[in-house]
């Protein structure tokens, strides 16, 4: 390691702490008006979604690509030269050739779209070469590794932003703007979770002559290669970010409050094991797998504020998709089922009113500004507005909205719910990620309208 590099690790080690209090120091002189040379770890499906968005904008340079899968490199670069651009630098001769993208001076930032056991070790290489470092949710799988986020951000200076795309759905932003204007009063309780049936995601139907249409594991393809064997292992809230993430903004997360405990329960494991019988028979070969994860998954986290949280994970049942927000302060209460939103003195005494006429009236002025610009972004819209707070936010070298803080206390859900459950619902402590700086930080802005 050269010299020069070695007292750039020592000096930011020194300011580390001071990063938790004033997450905009950063290191580096990208200006706002300069092109972002962007490298893309795993471009699978979610990773590709981010790449065409990116290509869709004049301010991107797409240099460098990676994935082991040859066709997956392939089909992306046919999209980087229908856009118009240099074929990108091609890595994935094997599982850590992404480090060899990461030595490329004409990366300044990189997206990471890949399975979760590779997400932290490749935001960490990424955070230590400098590279201006977006990853896909969750962002860690354990303590350790929500650890290992924080302190290589707080070591380098290198910004990290956690890539949950539903704190920028447009109802989500339409009650943010509402808790921001104090219309629910003192917010007193949440609820949220990820309640979407993912039996076909976890499973490559009709992929015969192997599984009978129940096939996962190494000779599938796409999430069905690896998620699905988080099921057999693991108990606990496999995935808490698309819920957890917005209700941490409405709640001011790791700025003025904090996670503080959490109690998980689990239910017994039925959905999987009945989808592998009504699809490929009594006599499949994974009819006899006992699932680990319970069906629903039920936390309850208490804030340093005195609000509570009911967060569910629910993905191996017939259900229709929700994420099951309920945003609850001292003067009313939005709740995303049923799209209905009560309002004292204002709705009729007792009764609901549907919640359009609120979020119309309350759009967020993001939306109000680029909502034209997010059509056909990818679920509805919200993908352009997270990639666009990532890209403005990696030009100027500024810390993201979602950072490294938020990356480990969400992802934090995840272990600490498998070891209450494994413990019988017994309260597990959030370690403070922040190191007491929650106190000290102050509400990001979520209210200006660029981005």
């Amino acid at each position: 390691m050269s010299t020069n590099r070695r007292d750039f690790i020592k000096t930011t080690a020194i300011v580390g702490t001071g990063l938790a209090i004033a997450p905009s120091i950063a290191f580096g002189k990208k200006t706002s008006d300069s092109k972002l040379r962007l490298g893309f770890i795993g471009v699978g499906l979610r990773g590709a979604w981010h790449l065409e968005n990116s290509l869709n904008r004049n301010d991107v340079e797409v240099t460098a690509i990676c994935d082991i899968d040859p066709e997956r490199l392939k089909i992306c670069q046919e999209i980087i030269k229908e856009a118009g651009q240099h074929k990108a630098d091609e890595f994935g001769k094997d599982d850590y050739d992404y480090r060899n993208l990461l030595e490329l001076e004409k990366v300044d930032a990189v997206i990471i779209s890949t399975p979760w056991l590779w997400h932290t070790p490749m935001s960490v290489d990424a955070m230590k070469a400098g590279k201006y470092t977006g990853v896909e949710v969750s962002a860690a799988t354990s303590l350790e590794e929500c650890w290992d986020l924080v302190n290589t951000y707080e070591e380098t200076g290198t910004h990290l932003m956690i890539l949950e795309n539903v704190n920028y759905r447009r109802d989500v932003m339409a009650v943010l703007n509402m808790v921001r204007q104090n219309v629910f009063g003192e917010l007193i309780h949440f609820r949220c979770g990820y309640q979407h049936d993912l039996r076909e995601v976890k499973f490559n139907n009709g992929m015969q002559p192997y599984g009978g249409g129940v096939l996962f594991g190494e000779k599938a393809t796409s999430e069905a290669q690896w998620r699905t064997l988080h099921s057999l292992k693991r108990n606990s809230d496999l995935y808490p970010t698309h819920g957890v993430g917005p209700v941490a903004a409405y709640a001011d997360i790791n700025r003025g409050n904090r996670f503080m405990s959490l109690t998980s329960h689990a239910t017994k494991a039925r959905g999987l094991n009945e989808y592998i019988v009504k699809e490929g028979g009594p006599d499949n070969q994974n009819a006899q797998l006992k699932w680990k994860l319970g069906d629903v998954v039920t936390t309850t986290i208490d804030t340093a504020n005195g609000e509570t949280i009911i967060v569910t994970h629910d993905t191996n049942l017939p259900r229709p998709y929700s994420l099951g927000f309920r945003v609850q302060g001292t003067k009313g209460l939005w709740e995303v089922d049923g799209n209905r939103m009560y309002i004292e003195g204002v709705s009729e005494p007792h009764h609901w009113d549907e919640a359009d006429e609120w979020l119309k009236k309350y759009d967020h002025p993001l939306w109000k500004k680029f909502g034209e610009d997010a059509e056909g972004a990818g679920h509805g819209g919200m993908d352009f507005f997270v990639l666009n707070a990532f890209i403005e936010s990696a030009k100027r070298n500024f810390a993201p909205p979602l950072d490294a803080y938020d990356a480990a206390a969400w992802s934090a859900i995840t272990p600490l719910s498998e070891r209450s459950i494994t413990n019988n619902g017994e309260v597990q402590d959030f370690p403070d990620f922040t190191r007491a700086q929650w106190i000290k930080r102050q509400p990001y802005d979520w209210m200006k309208d660029t981005w």
